[in-house]
């Protein structure tokens, strides 16, 4: 695979919202959880919408990554503490309900088994990382541009194992890993303060 050359990445827009969650939807088309959620194709975009409503979408810490005029990785992150208004987080019921269907008790126990896990100091965290065609680089100048926005310690939780290797050149260290009932594994990944 070529890696990724003249590529330009920007904070995600209203402009841009859109094709962000189409890139994630593609990008995450095979993944464990999201199948485990939601296991028909297709509704995935709409998935994303939902959650980037009820729980992301802190202004300007969303990004997208375009290779020439093709926007192929998104990441999104939280700055500490951050949830979005109590009105947002209703709002997005129907849209999640749309994405997830069938699968919303799934999603709530996803939600509450990462909401335990996740670190009690304060933390950036890496909500989304997804890049449309693996292994040119993307995520990896994704999260280079993220980590030289934040300060302090950062979170994630890997779904795909084949991504921890990119995880760790960036300083983060898995830890013990969230089993989902009856489901995948996620693997949770903390970088200290730099």
């Amino acid at each position: 695979m070529e890696p990724l050359t003249g590529h330009r990445i920007e904070d995600v827009t209203r402009r841009t919202l859109r094709a962000s969650f189409g890139v994630l939807a593609r990008a995450f088309t095979d993944d464990p959880v999201l199948r485990w959620v939601q296991p028909r194709r297709g509704r995935d975009a709409a998935v994303f919408a939902g959650i980037h409503i009820a729980s992301h979408g802190a202004p300007g810490t969303g990004h997208l990554l375009f290779d020439g005029a093709v926007p192929v990785g998104a990441a999104y992150w939280d700055p500490p503490g951050y949830e979005p208004p109590v009105a947002r987080q209703v709002a997005s019921l129907p849209v999640l309900i749309a994405g997830i269907t069938t699968g919303l008790r799934r999603g709530a126990r996803l939600v509450q088994a990462l909401e335990e896990r996740r670190p009690t100091e304060p933390h950036w965290y890496l909500a989304t990382l997804g890049a449309v065609i693996p292994g040119r680089g993307i995520g990896s100048a994704l999260l280079r541009h993220g980590l030289d926005k934040v300060s302090g310690p950062a979170y994630l939780e890997s779904s795909n194992p084949r991504n921890v290797p990119l995880y760790r050149r960036f300083g983060f260290e898995p830890l013990a890993p969230i089993r989902l009932p009856g489901g995948p594994e996620l693997i949770p990944m903390f970088r200290p303060a730099r």
